[in-house]
């Protein structure tokens, strides 16, 4: 009951808005119920190919080409993998614990999970398409140094005791 206390108290909150205002809250009803259901078309995709990623890579791969002492090749390879990928941000949360568990280092996984949020392929695209190719790489030129330089501040920021939680974390779920 406590793991799900939120959704219980979102939906008691929901419930009193519409008794207060009815037109209110059946609009913040639908907007819960259409966001409930786009998750639940993007949710399974995403955990069937989490499933795939965690029987077919093995671990020893993934810390050689991901993991700490890596370099470039890593930060290369988590800007592809998060720029490639499709959905929304919350998605990318299930990989990174993957990652984790495969043995990535946390600065790749920050760079992965920026990467994620700011420089995927359809988005830039659009962004050429509707913006022009100036603004698109303009765009990109700025984001990138700016994603390896937050996953470098996190990863120093961060206590080895903080990293080390969060990758405990990322084993329970």
């Amino acid at each position: 009951m406590k793991k799900y206390l939120w959704v219980f108290l979102t939906l008691i909150c929901i419930g009193i808005l519409t008794v207060l205002n009815f037109p209110v809250g059946s609009k913040a009803l639908s907007i819960t119920f259409h966001s409930f259901i786009e998750m639940l078309f993007i949710i399974p995709p995403v955990f069937i190919l989490l499933g795939l990623l965690d029987v077919w890579v093995p671990r020893e791969r993934m810390v050689k080409y991901m993991g700490n002492g890596s370099g470039l090749k890593g930060v290369l390879l988590s800007l592809f993998i998060g720029s490639a990928a499709a959905g929304p941000l919350y998605a990318a949360f299930p990989v990174s614990a993957v990652l984790m568990r495969k043995g990535t280092s946390f600065f790749n996984v920050m760079v992965f999970i920026g990467a994620w949020s700011t420089t995927k392929i359809p988005m830039i695209l659009f962004e050429i398409e509707s913006l022009g190719a100036a603004f698109a790489i303009t765009r990109l030129l700025i984001d990138i140094p700016g994603i390896i330089i937050i996953a470098f501040l996190l990863s120093k920021i961060c206590s080895k005791e903080e990293i080390k939680d969060i990758y405990e974390g990322a084993e329970k779920d």
